[in-house]
C-alpha cells in the first residue's frame, strides 16, 4: 500500500495578501481540503502536474495484484478513482483548475465543498500505517460506529460483515465513494 502526498509552499493567513482579497469571506482565504475531479485514468498525472504549481495534493492509494495471461503484476490503483485531494485557498483555485486533466472541483450549487480534514488525515494514517484499505460499494445506510482506539480513531462510519471479519466502511458522501478496512469490533463503539 503506498500514499502518495505533494506538498506546496506554505504561505501564512493574511500575510502580504493583495487588496482584492480584502473583502472575501473566511471559507476564501483558509486551506482546506476539497476533491479535484479529474479525467479517467489521470489521476497520477494530475498529481505531477499539481506539483509542478506547488498545489499540496494527495492520491491514496493500494496495492492490488492482477493476474495478466502469463504473470502476476502489482499495481497501485487509486483508492478514488477518478479524484486527487487538494488542499488550497479557493482564491488560489484557478491553479488547480487549469491543470491538464482536472475536470472540476466537487461541490454544490457551482461552489466547492471542503472536506472534513478529520476524514484525510484518518486516510493517510491508516495507509502511512499498513492499515489494509480497499475500495467497497458506496454505503450510505447501516449501523453507524465510531472507531475508539489505533490510526482512524475517532472516524465514524458503517459496520459491515465479508465472510468471517467485520470491515469499518469509510463514505465519502461529496464524491459518493467508499473505502473499507478490515477491523477488530472491539475497536468499535456504537454512534
Amino acid at each position: 500500500m503506498a500514499a502518495t502526498m505533494v506538498s506546496g509552499a506554505v504561505q501564512e493567513e493574511g500575510a502580504g495578501l493583495p487588496a482584492e482579497y480584502a473583502g472575501l469571506p473566511a471559507e476564501y482565504l483558509e486551506e482546506r481540503w476539497y476533491a479535484a475531479q479529474t479525467y479517467a485514468n489521470h489521476e497520477k498525472r494530475v498529481l505531477e502536474q499539481l506539483s509542478q504549481r506547488t498545489v499540496e495534493a494527495y492520491l491514496p492509494l493500494y496495492a492490488s495484484v492482477r493476474r495478466w495471461k502469463d504473470r502476476r503484476v502489482r499495481l497501485d490503483l487509486p483508492l478514488f478513482p477518478g479524484y486527487v485531494f487538494v488542499r488550497l485557498a479557493l482564491r488560489d483555485r484557478l491553479r488547480t483548475l487549469q491543470t491538464p486533466g482536472v475536470v472540476r472541483l466537487v461541490g454544490f450549487g457551482g461552489q466547492p465543498t471542503a472536506l472534513p480534514d478529520q476524514e484525510i488525515d484518518a486516510l493517510r494514517q491508516g495507509l502511512a500505517r499498513a492499515i489494509r484499505i480497499e475500495p467497497h460499494p458506496y454505503l450510505k445506510v447501516g449501523r453507524r460506529v465510531r472507531v475508539t482506539t489505533g490510526p482512524l480513531q475517532g472516524l465514524e462510519g458503517i459496520l459491515a460483515r465479508k465472510k468471517n471479519s467485520s470491515r469499518f466502511v469509510i463514505s465519502l458522501d461529496l464524491i459518493m465513494r467508499s473505502v473499507a478496512a478490515e477491523i477488530d469490533v472491539a475497536e468499535l463503539e456504537p454512534v
